[in-house]
């Protein structure tokens, strides 16, 4: 016998799960269990959250648009001025395709007035061209995440840290810990370390692929353009440090990797890695995001909704509780997991995939 009977389970230790988390309960009056760590105070990134990103479909960018104003809203009643900061992030390319694509993607940030301009070749390097998109937001991790938490305890969201889960079939879960057993009528796995963790492998949607991925922290240097650069040809994001250094979170394992990014830094800097990691990436074998019932009735899945994820959370949760608008609720159909990659319309500019599958 369960101890505990809730709604979602939602799994996951990025500030999206716990936004949707907290939304679910507080918003949509739903019980809800939390199964996720804070990460921000003692490991490398694995991925930053921004409010731009190399968008091509318009819905989109609409989506994101009122997703932004309205989490903003949020987090300021939540934790504060300090878990937010605007940057100019530049995002840049030097193979033909990645220029191209860079060249779509400026007007449509353009078209929902977004100032997205050119950057001068020299702050580039020779081949290369790029954008800079003004006035972004971009999340303060190790601020945000305990104000979640706190918040999440206020709407009585029960944290719990699992020794042992179990996923059914229809999608219900329960938890073990501390020698009691909660479960909840729908598990909803958010990011990629929780659904590699949790989601069983009958479950498992061919839709997903999974590659290596690294994250490098180089000891303080000359810095770079921006304070956040993402080269969209391979998906590399490169983060200037407070301290001087630079971080580099890519995909590839780490010799791979090390070597992209040194010749991203350019070869007449002096580099010295000061920090390294090397972690499992979850992509879609169409580049665009998957949510919903793994195989049609199991588990939510919430995958490679990138870096403006979060700003998705409140339409997310709309979604998740039956509440949604049709304009959120179509958005959310098109890219269900269960689709097929063959006729589906939802593709997204992304780096090629390595010849990995889940």
């Amino acid at each position: 016998m369960s101890d505990t009977q809730a709604d979602f389970a939602v799994f996951g230790s990025t500030p999206l799960a716990r936004l949707l988390a907290g939304l679910l309960a507080s918003v949509h009056g739903r019980k809800v269990i939390f199964v996720g760590e804070s990460q921000s105070g003692y490991r490398l990134p694995r991925s930053i959250e921004l409010s731009v990103a190399p968008v091509t479909r318009p819905e989109t960018w609409a989506l994101l648009a009122e997703g932004v104003a309205e989490t903003m809203r949020l987090i300021g009643k939540v934790a504060g001025r300090a878990a937010s900061s605007r940057v100019d992030p530049i995002f840049f390319a030097e193979s033909a395709w990645g220029i191209e694509a860079l060249s779509h993607i400026r007007h449509m940030a353009m078209g929902f007035r977004i100032a997205a301009e050119p950057v001068a070749p020299s702050l580039l390097g020779a081949g290369r061209s790029g954008i800079i998109l003004r006035d972004a937001i971009r999340l303060n991790r190790p601020v945000l995440e305990p104000a979640l938490d706190l918040w999440l305890d206020r709407h009585k969201v029960q944290r719990l840290a699992p020794d042992r889960v179990e996923i059914a079939l229809d999608g219900s879960v329960s938890i073990h810990a501390g020698g009691k057993s909660s479960a909840a009528q729908q598990a909803v796995l958010v990011d990629p370390e929780a659904i590699m963790a949790w989601l069983p492998l009958r479950q498992w949607p061919t839709l997903f692929r999974r590659q290596p991925a690294a994250t490098i922290l180089t000891t303080p240097t000359q810095p770079i353009a921006a304070p956040v650069m993402l080269e969209v040809g391979d998906g590399t994001v490169l983060l200037q440090q407070a301290e001087g250094g630079i971080a580099g979170i890519g995909r590839g394992d780490l010799a791979a990797f090390s070597a992209s990014m040194r010749s991203l830094l350019g070869a007449e800097r002096q580099v010295e890695q000061a920090g390294q990691t090397a972690f499992p990436a979850l992509v879609t074998a169409d580049g665009a995001p998957a949510v919903g019932r793994a195989g049609g009735t199991g588990a939510d899945v919430v995958a490679n909704l990138g870096m403006t994820g979060v700003f998705l959370a409140p339409a997310l949760a709309r979604w998740l509780a039956g509440d949604a608008q049709q304009h959120q609720a179509n958005w959310f159909a098109a890219r269900l997991v269960t689709r097929n990659v063959r006729s589906a319309s939802v593709s997204e500019f992304a780096p090629p995939l390595e010849d990995r599958v889940a």
